[in-house]
This record gives structure tokens, sequence and C-alpha cells, in this order.
């Protein structure tokens, strides 16, 4: 166990550092040249200033030495400075990430109670309406595109029905919880019928083996079998679809955040891209890699816990 965890924690450092040589590099490599950002523009730039911003900023030295350079800052925790906001990098990511935190928090609860709870219910209900309706719902959730279920819900819970906000994030826990519904609800939508397939697949699976159906046989009640043979069998699966799924949902907010107006990473991501603020951009991507690469880490070392036949293939 030992050392299938160090070789875990080994792959997760060598993905992070190839992940973040590629983002340091694309966001270099996208169109616009920072200098000139950071010079104010091309009125009046003339070559000697251009060459004088290129040099206060490094961005004269070679691709490889500014990664380095870079990359030992941030593992002092040092992600430089806002070219827009002239602030320090990391206290913009302090201020935002709570939001989006709690945003993701909120989306992974509403997948999980729902998709799951769905899963189960046309899994039980096998072959019956109730099992083509979930199956039929939760196949049009996953056909529309964040954005568009993000405009759906505003006009009618925001603008038609006046329950919900439409933008902000709120204050206090239960303004919080007002504000984030919608777009919790948008962001949860796909993963919702994710969830609800896997959930019915798995326990379908599980259901057909052999000790099922003689606890069947011996007159064990329905809702035991189901609970205590059928479901926990079918953890494995569940669990994992669901940790990748909420590890996936940092990069969904990009969306989600802008279209509701809610100042998280994800908005700012998309601010910092108009404007090549390339080192916010470079620090909310690794933000959002580092969260995928932990939380799929974790789920990997997770699974063999649940799952009896994955623990014995691993050993």
């Amino acid at each position: 166990m030992l050392a299938r965890i160090s070789r875990r924690l080994a792959g997760l450092l060598a993905t992070l550092v190839a992940a973040s040589f590629v983002i340091f590099a694309a966001v270099y490599a996208a169109p616009g040249d920072p200098a000139v950002f950071l010079a104010g523009g091309r009125d009046k730039l003339t070559p000697e200033k251009l060459e004088l911003v290129r040099a206060q900023y490094h961005l004269d030295e070679p691709l490889v030495v500014q990664y380095g350079r870079w990359l030992g800052d941030c593992l002092h925790f040092d992600l430089g400075r806002s070219f827009k906001y002239s602030d320090q990098v990391a206290d913009l990511l302090v201020a935002r990430f709570p939001t989006t935190l709690a945003l993701v928090a909120y989306a992974t609860v509403l997948f999980v109670v729902l998709g799951v709870g769905a899963g189960v219910l046309a899994a039980v209900r096998r072959g019956t309406w109730i099992d083509s309706t979930v199956v039929g719902g939760t196949t049009l959730a996953a056909s529309v595109p964040s954005f568009v279920s993000a405009i759906a819900l505003v006009a009618l819970f925001g603008v038609q029905l006046g329950w919900f906000p439409v933008t902000g994030s709120g204050e206090g826990f239960a303004g919080t919880l007002h504000h984030l519904t919608l777009p919790a609800l948008s962001l949860a939508l796909g993963a919702l019928a994710l969830i609800s397939r896997v959930t019915r697949q798995s326990m379908a699976d599980a259901g057909a083996a052999d000790h099922v159906e003689v606890a069947r046989a011996s007159g064990v009640p329905e809702r035991e079998i189901v609970l205590r043979h059928i479901l926990r069998n079918a953890l494995g699966p569940i669990v994992t679809m669901c940790g990748l799924v909420m590890a996936g949902m940092l990069a969904g907010t990009v969306v989600v955040e802008t279209a509701f107006g809610i100042s998280g990473i994800g908005s700012l991501l998309v601010g910092a891209i108009n404007t090549h603020d390339f080192p916010v951009a470079q620090a909310v991507l690794l933000l959002m890699v580092t969260g995928y690469v932990v939380v799929t880490t974790l789920v990997d070392l997770v699974h063999p816990l649940l799952d009896p036949r994955v623990k014995e293939a691993a050993a």
C-alpha cells in the first residue's frame, strides 16, 4: 500500500511539472506581446522603451529560463504581480477562490444527491416508466450546454418568477446559498445526468451477482438487498466518477461564473485572457490543473478501499 501511494505521489508531481510547463509555454505563445501591454500600448512606443520593459520583466530571457524562474517563484507561493490590477496574483486568488469553491461544493452536493438518487430509482424500477423517464430526462440534461441551461434558468427562475437573483454571490451563508442556487444547478446538470447513468448501470451489474439471487431466494427483504448487497457493491464506480466529475468542475466554472456575473477564479481567468494578464492566467490555470490532479489521485487511492476487486488487482 505504501509503495502504491509513493508511485501515485510521484506521478502527481511529474504531472504537475509537465502541466506547469505546458501552461507557461501556451500562455506566452498566445497572440499579443505582454511587453506591449506592460508599456501601456503601442501609442508612442519606441523600440528602446520596449526593450527596457522586456529587460525589466525578464521577457528577453529564453523561455526555459523564464519558466524556471516562474516555477521557483511558484514553489515559494510568489505567483507574480497582475499586469491589470497591479496586485499580487496570490492575493487575487485568495480573494476569489472561496466563491468558486462554494459554487463547486454546492454543485457537487446537487449532482451527488440528485444523480445518485435518480440512478438508484431507475435501477430499482428498471424496465418501468420510471426508468424510462429518468433515462430520458438525464439524456436531455446531458445534451444541453451549461451556458444554454444558465440562460434558461435565469429567464425562468430569475426573470419570470423572480425566485432567485441572477448575478452576484451574496453575503453570509443563507445569502450565498440563495445567490449560488441557479449557477450551481447550471453547473450540476450535465454531471447529474452522467452520475445517474453510472449509478444505474453499476447497480444493474451488482444486482446480477449470484449472492444477490441467493439473498432473494432466501427471503431477504428487497430494501435490505438493495442497500446492503447491491448499492454497497456498486459504490466503487459511483464514487470514482463523482470524484472525477467534481475535479473537472473548476474548469466548468469559467462559463457559469461569466454567465451569472460571479467574482470567482473562472471569471478572473476570462478577464485575464481578454487583457493579456499572463501572470493571472497562468496562476488560475495552474490552480485548476492542480485541483484536478490532486482530486483524481485521491480518488485513485480511495477506489480500492471501496471495491475489493480493484484492491485484489492492485495487490
